[in-house]
């Protein structure tokens, strides 16, 4: 890799572990992440929902650049009566010499709202943070550029509100509660607390056509990011769509649902700040299982007084 490359990939590097964008790992199937960021979603639909995503940043720019991968799990329950959701969420983000791992379990509880349910959730886990640097920049002895091996695991909490109908979805939400800390080497060594808004709707064409716009907006405060959605449906197992990240990128999406509620999805990013010059795009793939353990119950059957 050439030096010019690899200075590039160091001040990117650094910018992105720096920004909000890399402390939350942004994903382009917003409307399929939100037990990523927002507890109050779980058991919403019902059903058991198994989902992961895997995301390729920057391919090209340089191997091992920035790869991302969610899995969630999320069920309804009803102890004592009492309907509720619980979920599992695992992160594993890498950017450059940065390794990070969440896993944080989820409460919601569910409360009837008009013609919806309102879930009100709670998250607590652990972030684990290793940086292990291997730079062969000559001739540096700068204090601000990490050389050591650093490691430290971190108690992390979050908090959501989502509400759903049978057409549309609205969620609030607020990920690091407690600011969780960071390996000492890299800067800042906490991460900050942010906030999500995220809606959607699905509008019936005619049987066979459905059309979902969508929004989705993350801020700390200080960076904030939106992104515009809409995706059409078709017979409720072909979708494909475009998203705008405003002044950050342009994505296209498609996906499938197979059979059984498996469904498969993916979608291109193309870069419109500076760093898209460099590399040839991100890539993500979408994989999700839902399915129900309650079994159809079979038509009751009966004799007729008239056979008896």
């Amino acid at each position: 890799m050439s030096s010019k490359k690899r200075h590039l990939f160091f001040t990117f590097a650094m910018l992105s572990i720096a920004a909000f964008g890399q402390q939350d790992p942004q994903f382009s199937h917003t409307m399929f992440s939100h037990m990523a960021i927002n507890p109050g979603y779980a058991g919403s639909s019902n059903m058991i929902n198994v989902t992961a995503l895997n995301r390729q940043q920057w391919v090209g720019f340089i191997d091992g650049a920035n790869n991302t991968t969610s899995v969630s799990v999320d069920a309804a329950i009803k102890p004592f009566g009492f309907s509720s959701g619980i979920g599992l969420s695992i992160l594993n983000d890498n950017i450059g010499f940065d390794k990070n791992l969440g896993l944080n379990l989820t409460y919601a509880a569910r409360f009837n709202v008009g013609k919806g349910k309102l879930g009100v959730g709670l998250s607590g886990g652990f972030i684990n943070n290793a940086l292990d640097p291997t730079w062969n920049i000559p001739n540096s002895d700068d204090p601000s550029i990490p050389t050591k091996k650093e490691s430290s695991i971190n108690l992390d909490l979050g908090f959501g509100l989502f509400y759903n109908t049978e057409s549309m979805y609205f969620g609030l939400s607020a990920t690091h509660l407690n600011e969780t800390q960071r390996t000492k080497a890299i800067n800042p060594a906490h991460y900050s607390r942010h906030y999500y808004v995220s809606g959607g709707y699905r509008l019936e064409i005619n049987p066979s056509w459905d059309f979902a716009p969508s929004v989705h907006i993350g801020t700390d405060l200080v960076v904030s990011q939106f992104s515009l959605s809409a995706a059409l449906h078709y017979n409720k197992k072909f979708w494909g769509g475009v998203s705008y990240r405003i002044g950050e990128a342009v994505v296209g999406m498609v996906g499938i649902e197979l059979f059984n509620g498996l469904r498969v999805g993916y979608a291109y990013d193309y870069a419109l700040s500076r760093v898209g010059s460099y590399n040839d795009g991100s890539h993500e793939f979408l994989l999700g299982y839902s399915f129900s353990l309650r079994k159809e119950r079979p038509p009751q059957q009966y004799k007729s007084i008239r056979f008896l």
